[in-house]
């Protein structure tokens, strides 16, 4: 269940609830949830039962524990409880919620994620000529689309020809006699071609759009490093290795499938001695944070355009490359020694696959390459 399903979920109880007439409140037009804090309990958190207590005239750990009624037993929710002074805790049940989420993802391929939270509106991002707002405002008007938004994009003057080799787009310049949604971003101190001619186009937009707008974007030779502290580096080289993992898979004859066809032997597979300690005869572990990540992606897509916040975007890339990488030496997904092909091995391929997946398309989102090769 992803954090949109779960909004969904806890939306449809409030619908039912005021339809029993067990609630008396209006019904909000959609229900925030957030990722539980350190400490708290569950996964997810949502506040939703204070929103409505007062409309309701009932304590909010009234509402909360009607809600409660209608969420508990929900598909991909195990247990729901309340906590402080009326939030509902949700604690997911995974157990199939991870094959049907990595078919998702590899269906929809780089639009996993593209949602409607945004459909209907219709948006008019203006900007200064400057490098860093240019590049942000065509940002924020690729997942405002993503969300279903219309969009255009307005410069004060003319653009800098040199914006073109940045991939950055202005639909119109001037001051057009309709309201604007200004994109200030604190500037980057150098223009278009002095930050192409030093880190290049990649490395340029990774640096304008990692930091949140308010913040000072660091565009230091650190982002051409090739290293794990380079955050553009570790999210494409993630990528790049999930690549990898599929060409060498199709080598051994081994593709990706997640789910309860893996139950058929692999035709390579064969009787073997005791498995290796990583071998695929040996107890599966885990990777619940790599699910995770790929769980909350709809959810960050979603308020990266409503916050106009690309930086989430580009944060929540480093999460899913450092939650594959662990993922990836922990179980690897292709055979090691004189392993055969297995089951298991297929289920990991197929979640290396989804991950590269996202990668490639929150990449995109940024207009940044993902190279099939690092």
């Amino acid at each position: 269940m992803t954090p949109a399903d779960l909004s969904r979920t806890v939306l449809h109880a409030v619908r039912r609830a005021v339809d029993e007439d067990a609630l008396r409140a209006p019904v909000p037009a959609r229900v925030r949830v957030e990722r539980t804090r350190p400490g708290g309990s569950g996964d997810y958190a949502c506040a939703v039962a204070l929103q409505l207590a007062g409309p309701a005239g009932l304590p909010a750990r009234g509402v909360a524990e009607i809600l409660r009624e209608r969420v508990v037993g929900a598909p991909g929710i195990g247990r729901v409880e309340i906590t402080g002074p009326g939030f509902l805790n949700f604690t997911l049940d995974d157990s199939a919620d991870g094959a049907a989420r990595v078919r998702e993802v590899l269906a929809q391929g780089i639009r996993y994620g593209w949602g409607a939270e945004c459909a209907g509106q219709v948006h008019q991002l203006h900007h200064r000529r400057e490098v860093r707002a240019a590049v942000l405002a065509g940002v924020v008007a690729k997942l405002l689309r993503a969300q279903g938004a219309l969009v255009r994009v307005t410069c004060e003057e003319a653009p800098d020809p040199d914006w073109a080799r940045l991939g950055v787009t202005v639909d119109a310049h001037g001051h057009p006699p309709t309201p604007l949604t200004e994109v200030r971003p604190v500037p980057a101190g150098a223009t278009a071609g002095e930050l192409l001619e030093r880190l290049g186009a990649d490395a340029t937009r990774w640096g304008l759009l990692r930091a949140a707008g308010h913040d000072r974007a660091a565009l230091g030779d650190e982002l051409l490093v090739q290293g794990e502290g380079n955050g553009l580096f570790h999210v494409r080289y993630a990528h790049a290795r999930a690549r990898a993992l599929t060409r060498e898979g199709a080598r051994l004859g081994l593709t990706g499938a997640y789910g309860a066809e893996n139950d058929a032997p692999h035709p390579l597979a064969s009787d073997a001695p005791a498995p290796h300690p990583l071998a695929s005869d040996a107890p599966v572990p885990d990777a619940p944070a790599l699910h995770a990540a790929l769980a909350d992606h709809p959810g960050v897509l979603a308020a990266a355009a409503r916050h106009r916040a690309p930086d989430r975007l580009a944060r929540h890339l480093e999460t899913v490359a450092h939650a594959f990488f662990d993922f990836h030496d922990a179980c690897p997904p292709l055979p090691v020694g004189d392993e055969k092909p297995s089951a298991a091995h297929r289920s990991r391929l197929a979640l290396a696959e989804a991950a590269g997946t996202v990668l490639a398309g929150g990449l995109s989102l940024l207009g940044i390459s993902a190279p099939e090769h690092l």
